[in-house]
Order: structure tokens, then C-alpha cells, then sequence
């Protein structure tokens, strides 16, 4: 019986891994947008943050992946695009108003804590738990900042 490493991942883990992989990078490139399009500075300052914990993330899921003597995926997905782009006109159409890029915001941080909830699921027992287990707590303590935020905004539409 051979025991699942870090260093020996199954197939299965891998894909997982790189799914999250695709879509922290997705997040990264959603916030460093939504920074730049918020006319609030402390939740651009947020948001800054989230981009760089989301390269973090990225980064530490590639590095398991090289060590399985596999590729990592690197690029964002085209729905990811997709949602940028429409942050952008909302924010464009909006003036910048936070509740619109915070409602933005949160509907990518659903898709992100949902991805990671798939993984964890489809890997459990995975050597590559701990991490995951670790970044979920993360995605969904700043999921539920960002929730929090919006529904703040809300009250004063």
C-alpha cells in the first residue's frame, strides 16, 4: 500500500490543485482591479491585501505541484476575465460606490470558497489537506469580511 506525500500526490489531488491554483490567481487579479476601482482607500487597502494573500496561496499550491514533477497552472480562466470586466463597468457605471464592487467582490469570494469546499471534498484524506484545510479558513474568514462590508454599504444606499 502506498501512502500519499506531499512529494506523491494522486492525479486527482494534482487537478484539484490546480483548479486552485486557476482561480487564486482569478482572485488576485479580481482585487488588484477592485483596488484600483473603489473610491473607498481603506477597502481598496483590503482588497490590496486579499491580492497579495491570493499570490500567496497561488504560489504555495505551485510549489506542492512542481514537487509532484508536474505543471502548474498559471493562468486565470476566462470567465474570471469575464467578472472583471464587469466589476469594471459596474464600478465605471457606479462612480466607484462600494457596495457595488463589495457585491462584486463577494460573489467571487463564493466561487472561490466553493471551489475550495469542492477540493476538500474530492481530497480528503489528501497529504495536501493541511494547506487546503489552512487557506479555506482564510477564503472564507475574508468571504465572510467582505459580506460583512457589503451589507455595511447597503445601510447607507
Amino acid at each position: 500500500m502506498n501512502v500519499e506525500t506531499k512529494l506523491t500526490l494522486s492525479d486527482t489531488a494534482i487537478s484539484k490543485l490546480r483548479d486552485l491554483i486557476r482561480i487564486n490567481v482569478d482572485s488576485y487579479n479580481g482585487f488588484a482591479e477592485a483596488a484600483e476601482s473603489i473610491n473607498n482607500e481603506s477597502i481598496a487597502d483590503l482588497f490590496r491585501e486579499f491580492a497579495r494573500q491570493r499570490a500567496e496561496f497561488a504560489s504555495s499550491l505551485k510549489r506542492i505541484v512542481t514537487l509532484n514533477d508536474e505543471e502548474p497552472r498559471v493562468e486565470g480562466s476566462f470567465s474570471a476575465a469575464i467578472h472583471r470586466l464587469w466589476i469594471d463597468v459596474r464600478s465605471m457605471l457606479s462612480g466607484g460606490d462600494a457596495h457595488a464592487i463589495l457585491s462584486e467582490a463577494e460573489r467571487g469570494e463564493d466561487q472561490i470558497k466553493a471551489a475550495y469546499e469542492e477540493a476538500l471534498k474530492e481530497t480528503a484524506g489528501s497529504a495536501a489537506n493541511d494547506i487546503l484545510t489552512e487557506q479555506y479558513a482564510a477564503i472564507k474568514e475574508g468571504h465572510d469580511r467582505i459580506r460583512g462590508l457589503r451589507d455595511a454599504y447597503a445601510d447607507t444606499i
